[in-house]
């Protein structure tokens, strides 16, 4: 699928890292890749979303369209993160199932002050919904492939690639797109402040896209008027076309993020979806 456009602060971005997170870079493209076979190993990481015709985060695009948003500040006084550490076997996704979490995730009390657009061309048509315990939205899903280089996500696989991810992993190296499932928020804006509902790098969410449910971490920022993008693994993960170029799918994405949630470190998938699976299950318990 065509992905969009995304926007980079250059002398904001310094300003940016010191308000938000320590080791912050903001986002860009995702990258071309093959289709997501079931069995293929996972590499790779970006900042927003990738297009054939829109630039990332990282390297802004030159239109009137990408302004630079204002810096978005940590919350001072905020519930303690429930955190995941490394420990503990490997998790199986999925013992919430798709349609539960579907069903919880139903009418929206709208939390954003306007609606998000999927891509540059397309209207503005998605809002952030509150719940308890949680944000959600519906949207498409575009790739992103940002951060390390890999066979799949490189600059020669896409021409808007960008080295660098907003959130980075714990020996702060940015994020790898290809093995790490992550999503992309929209940068703080007058439509929303993600870190204001308690949504950081780091925290989890749970992707469901027709009958699969599959966890991954908040690990990238993108445009402040887009939403609707994940990483390479996030997008293999929910069998749906990696290629940042011609890949994702233009609807039918949910995106259920938990609030005050964090895995540390936050490249740990297992530690992901052992959290994941914990606040999924408690969140169809008090919805």
């Amino acid at each position: 699928m065509h992905s969009r456009t995304h926007v980079f602060l250059t002398a904001g971005t310094a300003l940016l890292a010191a308000a938000v997170v320590p080791a912050t870079v903001l986002p860009a493209l995702a990258v071309p890749t093959d289709p997501p076979p079931t069995a293929e190993p996972a590499t790779g990481a970006t900042p927003s979303t990738s297009a054939p015709s829109a630039p990332s985060i990282s390297s802004a695009p030159s239109t009137p369209a990408t302004k630079a948003p204002s810096p978005s500040v940590e919350p001072s006084a905020t519930p303690a993160p429930v955190r995941h550490g490394a420990a503990g076997p490997p998790a199986a996704e999925g013992t919430a199932s798709a349609a539960a979490l579907l069903a919880r995730a139903g009418e929206c009390d709208r939390i954003s002050n306007g609606l998000y657009r999927t891509r540059d061309d397309t209207p503005p048509t998605v809002a952030v919904c509150d719940t308890k315990g949680a944000v959600f939205w519906k949207a498409d899903m575009d790739i992103d492939c940002d951060g390390q280089l890999t066979a799949r996500c490189n600059h020669e696989a896409d021409p808007y690639f960008q080295e660098q991810t907003a959130f980075t992993q714990s020996d702060g190296r940015h994020l790898n797109a290809e093995k790490l499932p992550y999503i992309v928020v929209p940068m703080t804006s007058s439509i929303w402040d993600h870190s204001a509902s308690g949504i950081h790098g780091g925290s989890v969410a749970a992707v469901i896209h027709r009958d699969k449910v599959r966890y991954a971490v908040v690990g990238d920022i993108g445009p402040p008027g887009i939403i609707g993008e994940a990483s390479h693994a996030a997008a293999r993960g929910l069998g749906i076309l990696t290629d940042p170029a011609g890949g994702g799918v233009p609807s039918g994405v949910t995106y259920i993020v938990f609030k005050h949630s964090q895995v540390s470190p936050l490249e740990d998938h297992d530690a992901a979806v052992r959290l994941g699976n914990e606040l999924a299950n408690k969140f169809l318990r008090e919805n």
